[in-house]
């Protein structure tokens, strides 16, 4: 299946979104090439979403669609983002910018289904969030 979408594309059907360099860190995780849309949702949105795709009822705070292997989607709440923010030692803009890493990270094939896995997830994480100066 061939998506045809600009290389990045910002939704948000939610307000009080914080600005940072997506574009830039999308094309430094997954490349110039890879086309990605980022989306901002309110947790009923969310919810339904993860219900909808992964047949989870919880609202989740980030989500990752690979679309094909050049394509993909990548949904945050910035709701639940902002109210978990003191549990990871973020700010509640910069755990929004870091969920998007995450979020990334997914795409670009990376995991956290077990302890090896999650340990290069994590390492890859911090080497981001240090490089784009998030709090």
């Amino acid at each position: 299946m061939t998506y045809n979408m600009p290389p990045f594309a910002i939704s948000q059907t939610v307000k009080g979104v914080p600005s940072f360099p997506y574009e830039t860190m999308k094309n430094d995780v997954l490349g110039k090439k890879y086309n990605l849309a980022l989306t901002f949702v309110g947790p009923t949105r969310a919810q339904k979403i993860n219900e909808q795709y992964r047949k989870k009822t919880y609202t989740p705070n980030v989500l990752s669609f690979p679309l094909a292997a050049d394509c993909g989607e990548i949904v945050i709440c910035p709701d639940v983002a902002k109210r978990e923010a003191a549990t990871y030692s973020h700010t509640k803009d910069g755990h929004i910018a870091f969920l998007f890493i995450h979020g990334l990270l997914h795409l670009k094939g990376h995991d956290h289904q077990n302890d090896a896995e999650a340990a290069v997830m994590e390492r890859l994480e911090r080497k981001y969030v240090k490089k784009y100066d998030i709090v």
